[in-house]
């Protein structure tokens, strides 16, 4: 075990961030803390760090550990040194080696006493032999493969660090510390400002990584990726899961389920009481009264389960088209675009149907955002020619939100743009967004990243337009509201095309895929993992298009009515899944309850600081939650088969 957290808790200004969490990492594993906005995730990170001060609690690192940490902004590094300096100030150690084995070559020559020559000779030996294992022979590749992976060209390799955005000096941080290998790793949102083949370098590096990581992320594909424990922070508590970020959506649903379930099951049951009650004192006689209030005395003391929060009431929105466009939507044909004598594409042609969801991606810099905004008719191209069919509406998402007034109020924004609605319509509308009472009243310039987000989709939820172009939609979202948006996106009887780095979101939401490569459009019909299965495989060509989107229309199914006899057997069926369902329930509440016991054990000041202990105890656990895992599975599977049913 390399970190243990006992009892932590924190608050900020009399707001519970969470109270009374424990968990522990493992040497090598890898671990995620998630939950919404504001729940304090990176708080939690920088008091494990001793960057900011815990309530309560302890925090114990296992002996002559190292840790490395990236932040989400930067602001320790050298101004003056070249991006290629900045990472190999990681290496000093090394080139203070090497330099000491050139001193002792240059000895070797030079000295002619045979005693001091032999001693010179075990030195060289012994530093060549560490400087070997320190991959000293390979640090200058090692950096130049870290910088390729991140995404920086050998063009940029000499670039200064005071000319860097603050989105390649994360990128500079993220180097230095993959370059110095720590123990532990904390790692705060480290796929902002990566495009795919950098995020796809890092999940490579980190799944063979040899130390532990403990990572913030609200993408959800790395998150798949990488990590074995997800940490939730979930109305103040904090929750421990085993698996990936899947296993723990899939887990987290059907706890939410069973709580609900017995929530409103414990709410039939005092409403029956208060019924049964409510009768017994309405026979107004001594008998009846008494066995009123003994049941009232024992409703008392009934322990009130609390209505659990539901997975999606964070945002609540749907994207609905005014009218119906026409089935050609987008023609486009030799669009050339230049940027700084740089072209970005030329001769790029494509054509989007009605219906279609699609989404460009690309490396930074391919010109994604401005193929966008080109065919908004925000930027004029070179060349080429743009289309748009008939009664297509376009509603547009910008990602820096220049479509956003900074100094209107968020009300302004809605109410100027849509003068007929009403101020109660407005509040509600900003509502589902989360901006509540006084907030609406904040000026755009304000906010933040995700506040202004979630203005420019209250904007366009109320466009009804039926031609949706976004510019990485989820940015700043977390991941219940990308859930959200991806729900909603999904019911929309609308087209959409769309540029995002948010490989999840593109495989729930995407039918078709276009890769902006070498300055051409590469088509491939599906959702990124189809993409990755045929990269490189498969090119569509443009001509071709036509017979590709015909492919994407839907066909309606008709389901043939059951007969008696199939009904009578489904009906037996069903029973025999249920009888089934609920003994893997009870079985589920048995082993969580071991499991509460041990984790109650291990929260004991007296175990916390007990590191052999603590692991024993801690592989016990582990056992019931391999075996809690596959009775999960079993529930999960029991469930669909009963789901599928039809009586």
């Amino acid at each position: 075990m390399i970190l243990s957290c006992h009892d932590l808790s924190k608050s900020f200004h009399e707001e519970i961030l969470f109270s009374h969490c424990s968990f522990h990492i493992e040497d090598n594993e890898k671990a995620a803390i998630v939950g919404i906005n504001g729940c304090g995730k990176t708080t939690l990170i920088r008091m494990i760090l001793g960057l900011e001060k815990a309530d309560e609690g302890v925090i114990t690192f296992a002996k002559d550990k190292t840790v490395g940490y990236l932040a989400q902004n930067q602001d320790d590094m050298e101004q003056n040194n070249t991006i290629y300096d900045e990472l190999l100030t990681t290496k000093a150690h090394i080139i203070k080696m090497e330099q000491d084995l050139r001193l002792l070559e240059n000895k070797l020559h030079a000295v002619t006493d045979e005693s001091e020559l032999k001693s010179i000779m075990e030195n060289y030996e012994n530093l060549s032999h560490i400087f070997q294992l320190e991959n000293g022979y390979a640090y200058q590749s090692e950096i130049t493969g870290v910088l390729n992976g991140l995404g920086f060209t050998k063009e940029e390799y000499n670039q200064s660090i005071a000319t860097l955005s603050g989105g390649q000096k994360t990128r500079v941080a993220l180097g230095k510390i993959l370059l110095q290998k720590p123990d532990i790793l904390f790692l705060d949102e480290p796929t902002n400002h990566l495009d795919m083949d950098s995020i796809r370098f890092l999940e490579n590096f980190l799944s063979n990584y040899k130390g532990a990581v403990v990572l913030i992320s609200h993408d959800r594909y790395f998150l798949d990726k990488i990590c074995t424990k997800i940490i939730e922070i979930d109305h103040h508590n904090v929750t421990v899961f085993t698996g990936s970020y899947s296993d723990y959506s899939a887990k987290k649903k059907i706890l939410i389920a069973s709580a609900m379930n017995a929530y409103l099951n414990q709410q039939q049951e005092i409403k029956h009481q208060e019924e049964v009650i409510a009768k017994l004192k309405s026979f107004n006689r001594e008998k009846s009264v008494k066995r009123a209030r003994s049941r009232e005395k024992m409703l008392s003391k009934v322990e009130l389960i609390e209505k659990p929060a539901e997975i999606h009431d964070q945002m609540h929105f749907q994207l609905v088209p005014s009218k119906i466009s026409g089935n050609d939507v987008l023609h486009m044909e030799h669009v050339e675009k230049t940027y700084q004598n740089k072209t970005l594409f030329s001769n790029l042609s494509m054509d989007i149907k009605r219906g279609e969801h699609v989404a460009i991606i690309g490396k930074n810099g391919t010109g994604k955002t401005t193929l966008l905004k080109i065919i908004n008719d925000l930027v004029t191209p070179e060349e080429g020619k743009i289309t748009l069919g008939t009664n297509v509406n376009i509603g547009y998402y910008d990602q820096e939100h220049h479509v956003l007034h900074m100094d209107k109020s968020i009300f302004e924004e809605i109410s100027d743009d849509y003068p007929d609605l009403t101020g109660t319509q407005i509040r509600n509308t900003l509502a589902a967004f989360l901006f509540t009472g006084d907030d609406v009243f904040k000026k755009i310039k304000s906010l933040s990243g995700g506040e202004r987000g979630r203005v420019s989709l209250a904007k366009l939820m109320l466009s009804s337009s039926n031609f949706l172009i976004l510019d990485e939609p989820t940015n700043h979202l977390d991941i219940q509201s990308k859930e959200i948006l991806e729900q909603a996106l999904n019911h929309y009887e609308g087209t959409v095309l769309y540029v995002s780095h948010d490989r999840f979101f593109i495989n729930q939401t995407a039918h078709r895929i276009l890769d902006l490569e070498d300055g051409q459009l590469v088509s491939y019909l599906g959702n990124y993992d189809y993409y990755i299965e045929k990269h490189g495989d498969i090119y569509c060509d443009l001509k071709k298009k036509e017979d590709v989107t015909s492919s994407l229309e839907r066909t309606d199914v008709t389901e043939n009515k059951l007969n008696w006899q199939e009904q009578k057997e489904n009906q037996a069926q069903k029973r025999k899944l249920e009888n089934a369902l609920k003994k893997t329930e009870e079985s589920i509440e048995k082993i969580e309850a071991q499991i509460s016991e041990l984790e109650e054990e291990m929260a004991k000041p007296d175990i916390a600081t007990n590191i052999g202990k603590l692991s024993e105890l801690s592989r016990t656990c582990e056992t019931h939650k391999e075996d809690l895992n596959k009775l999960y599975e079993e529930w999960e599977k029991l469930s669909e088969e009963l789901e599928n049913i039809r009586v």
